[in-house]
């Protein structure tokens, strides 16, 4: 089975299952007829605002029902969405409101800014909208090379990258998922939504669930930050299908409940924005030995995944670093070395990809764009900045990052926007942000080289309470999951003969064996 289209393929299992919860918060169900009703409502209101055609909207939402509502509904009536989670920091939002020039912003949850020149529907707004019974007619609706949705991800200024996928994208991605022998999905998957929606794995849960017919199950953030909460809640939810990253995983292993015995309807695992350690997947497969865990690995830029492998006893039997799959079909992938020359199987290079998943660019933003995405053999290509290598069987292996771009607990973090934010802090004369490895090749921690103001050592008698007041000053511009775990504190930082910042050999001393 393939899709044609994401909008027609939902609102026909309005038609033909009504009935079917296709979003469920905490045993509060919504059904696809009312998707369905509550989108045309927001498609019909999203039109009376006259926004001009195609322009992005900004959706300020964390994991309510009314996120799926808005983006069906914007998507209906023509428009982008841009997904911004309801915890980023407040200079995040300025600079996506910055880049992005949205028409509009829909606000499922209240705006933490204000005085804005574009329309804003504040969160009891549309709820009242969601309300009205209309016969709406899809007739500008999102399609073909249109942008479906823009995911910003981070910039290596300070400044993300809005990455734009249109709806011919988005159907690549989906119908491989759903017929894909690694993934397997099941009909009407059970599926759980944990990862907010601006983060691109999000996709890998709500495009083939809808696609299928089947039921997202949402993990609210309070729940999820609360661990007696999130032990209690998730034996409850009748998911069939984990989608997450693997230091989620990780994270819910703590609690000796989640196992096979007493969650026994997981039957897969899907996994990607990070990669998937053997520990990890061993651990995984002692608690659910009968479970299919599926190791998927893609930048945003090529919607999601570009390839994916069922994860073997054989292959965790080795102890060697997991392989990340088999590419797509539809997507060549090579591995060309820094002549932009394919090197052989079994040779270390940038993984190269292409095919019609591959994303135009960024959004208002040529130069990046030009710099990470051009054409080969004929087809977009984009530069993944992935270091890789591919065997003789076709499956591809993961061989470290390019530049000091880093993935920690799921999220894509680029070490030179963390350590922007950190030399923002008044209390900062200057700061770099280092990786940590574990012995799997993993970012274990995050930490902060830095050189305070003069006299603060001397004024904070001990460093961690400094730690917590440079923290303190930086709460409203980083994001939390970007916040180095540990402050380390120096006179200077060692310099390249460039007169840069030497972060190579800081990344060497914490990463001593």
């Amino acid at each position: 089975m393939k899709i044609e289209n994401m909008l027609t393929t939902i609102d026909n299992y309005a038609a033909t299952q009504g009935d079917q919860a296709v979003y469920d918060v905490l045993g509060e169900h919504h059904t696809y007829a009312d998707l369905k009703h509550d989108s045309d409502a927001v498609a019909a209101y999203i039109d009376g605002l006259n926004l001009p055609a195609k322009a992005p909207v900004m959706v300020l939402a964390g994991q309510e029902y009314e996120a799926l509502v808005t983006f069906v509904g914007l998507s209906k009536s023509g428009h982008a969405y841009i997904p911004v989670d309801i915890n980023s920091a407040n200079e995040r939002l300025t600079s996506i409101l910055e880049i992005a020039q949205p028409a509009a912003i829909v606000a499922v949850d209240p705006l933490p800014i204000d005085g804005l020149d574009i329309p804003v529907v504040e969160p009891q707004k549309l709820r009242i909208v969601m309300q009205a019974d209309v016969d709406y007619q899809m007739e500008h609706a999102v399609s073909g090379d249109d942008n479906y949705y823009i995911i910003f991800t981070s910039g290596t200024t300070g400044k993300p990258k809005g990455v734009q996928i249109s709806h011919n994208n988005l159907l690549s991605f989906t119908n491989w998922m759903i017929t894909a022998e690694a993934f397997s999905a099941p009909k009407q998957p059970q599926m759980l939504a944990q990862p907010p929606y601006s983060f691109d794995l999000s996709v890998m849960y709500w495009a083939p669930t809808l696609a299928l017919g089947g039921t997202l199950y949402a993990l609210p953030r309070p729940v999820i930050e609360d661990f007696k909460q999130l032990f209690a809640v998730l034996p409850d939810l009748p998911i069939e299908v984990w989608t997450s990253t693997p230091s989620f995983a990780d994270m819910v292993m703590l609690s000796d409940d989640f196992n096979a015995e007493k969650m026994p309807q997981i039957k897969y695992f899907y996994f990607d924005g990070e990669e998937l350690t053997v520990s990890t997947a061993q651990r995984l497969r002692e608690r659910f030995p009968d479970a299919r865990i599926v190791n998927a690995y893609g930048p945003t830029e090529a919607t999601v995944a570009l390839s994916a492998v069922a994860i073997t006893d054989e292959m965790l039997a080795s102890g060697e670093r997991l392989p990340i799959g088999y590419t797509k079909p539809d997507s060549p992938t090579y591995i060309l070395d820094l002549d932009g020359n394919e090197v052989p199987n079994g040779e270390k290079g940038e993984i190269v990809v292409t095919g019609p998943a591959v994303s135009k660019g960024y959004l208002n933003n040529p130069e990046k764009t030009a710099t990470a995405f051009f054409e080969y053999n004929g087809q977009p290509a984009y530069h993944t900045g992935d270091y890789g290598i591919m065997d003789d069987d076709g499956l591809l292996h993961y061989a470290g990052r390019m530049d000091f771009q880093i993935k920690f607990n799921g999220y894509r973090i680029e070490l030179e926007e963390v350590s922007h934010i950190l030399n923002l802090s008044d209390m900062v004369e200057s700061a770099v942000a280092v990786p940590r490895y574990n012995d799997q090749h993993k970012v274990q921690q995050l930490l902060a080289y830095v050189v305070p103001k003069p006299g603060l050592l001397e004024q904070y008698d001990k460093p961690l309470k400094l730690t917590q007041a440079i923290k303190a000053t930086l709460s409203d511009d980083m994001m939390p999951y970007m916040m180095p775990s540990r402050f380390i504190y120096r006179d200077e930082l060692p310099l390249t003969p460039n007169g840069k910042v030497d972060i190579k050999a800081l990344i060497a001393e914490v990463n001593k064996s």
